[in-house]
């Protein structure tokens, strides 16, 4: 008796069939319908309830179950098909579907077989589909291809209480002709890819080589200039000191010199002498003169000269008398007089 009763325990709790391809559990007024599946129940011939997993009565003879659907996801292998593509090439592509029942009532009396119908419209889905895209696209918009058709299936199972999860493709038989020419397409792509790169690297070679050489011109540049700069700085500036110095010594000399006893008459010796000489070399120089109206009045100019130097030195002369005690009361004899002398002497 314990036995039989196990029997009849593990009977109830069998797995039920997914679909009508199988037969169907008796009633026998108490049943136990199994997690994720739904009992369709007729009464009479007519609908009357869908069984919750658990604990379940029927009445005999007068119930009956019609329809056992399963609520787990459900897979289904999509037969192999051919299709065409946008640019005329015929595939052989294959697939796998993915769904689930997601109302039992319109699974039962919506549709009359809900796998073979749902694997029709994937088919005839797939079909459309491929005929909108190129070869190429087809392998670069597989993602979307698949989202199309799980679009397609849905708004057309929705009606049927079966909801489209999801859509694989799983192979894509391409004719050998065309593979060998994508094969051979694929090659070519390879070799422009290596020729192009080979090109970019002789290129960057030569240009990191001539940004190389012009630095370094540009730096043996920079540096020759500045040895130069230096150079010309260095003896300009000992020049410049050398010559600062001279004149200083000469001024320093022709001061001592003038400040001596008739130094004025000297300086005017000088000045007409450098008078003379520059109107010597007038003619020499240049073919163009200019000469003063009192070309031959030397005494006028000299007497000019030694009045623009006494006007400069006279401040000086002034200040050296105001800080220097009177050495002795003979005058110096005036500037005219020994010029006037000198010059009757030269004549």
């Amino acid at each position: 008796l314990q036995r039989s009763q196990q029997l009849k325990r593990s009977a109830w709790l069998a797995p039920a069939p997914h679909c009508l391809n199988s037969g169907l559990p008796m009633n026998i007024g108490v049943l136990f319908v199994p997690q994720q599946e739904a009992w369709v129940v007729e009464r009479m011939g007519k609908f009357h309830r869908i069984l919750e997993p658990g604990l379940n009565f029927l009445i005999p003879l007068l119930d009956r179950i019609r329809y056992v659907q399963s609520l787990k996801e459900i897979v289904i292998n999509v037969p192999e098909q051919s299709a065409v593509t946008l640019d005329n090439v015929t595939l052989q592509i294959d697939g796998v579907l993915y769904l689930r029942v997601m109302d039992p009532y319109k699974a039962s009396y919506g549709v009359e077989d809900p796998e073979y119908a749902v694997t029709q419209l994937a088919q005839t889905t797939m079909r459309s589909e491929l005929g909108k895209l190129s070869l190429d696209r087809v392998f670069r918009e597989r993602e979307s291809l698949n989202a199309n058709i799980v679009d397609a299936i849905n708004q057309a199972s929705d009606c049927w209480g079966i909801r489209c999860l999801r859509y694989e493709i799983k192979d894509i038989h391409v004719p050998p002709r065309v593979k060998e020419s994508m094969q051979m397409q694929v090659e070519a792509e390879r070799r422009k890819r290596a020729t192009v790169l080979e090109s970019e690297g002789t290129r960057e070679s030569a240009i990191n080589v001539a940004e190389g050489q012009k630095q370094a011109q540009i730096l043996a540049s920079e540096a020759e200039k500045a040895e130069q700069i230096n150079k010309a700085a260095g003896r300009e500036a000992s020049a410049m000191l050398v010559k600062a110095r001279a004149k200083a010594e000469a001024i320093q000399l022709l001061a001592a010199a003038l400040a001596q006893q008739h130094g004025n008459a000297a300086a005017s010796l000088s000045v007409a002498e450098q008078y003379v000489s520059a109107f010597s070399k007038l003619a020499k120089e240049s073919n163009t003169v200019l000469l003063p109206a009192n070309t031959g009045d030397v005494t006028n100019m000299v007497t000019q000269a030694l009045g623009i130097y006494t006007t400069l030195t006279k401040p000086q002369a002034v200040k050296t008398q105001d800080e220097m005690p009177p050495a002795c009361e003979n005058p110096q004899p005036p500037t005219m007089e020994v010029l006037k002398a000198e010059q009757a002497n030269s004549s």
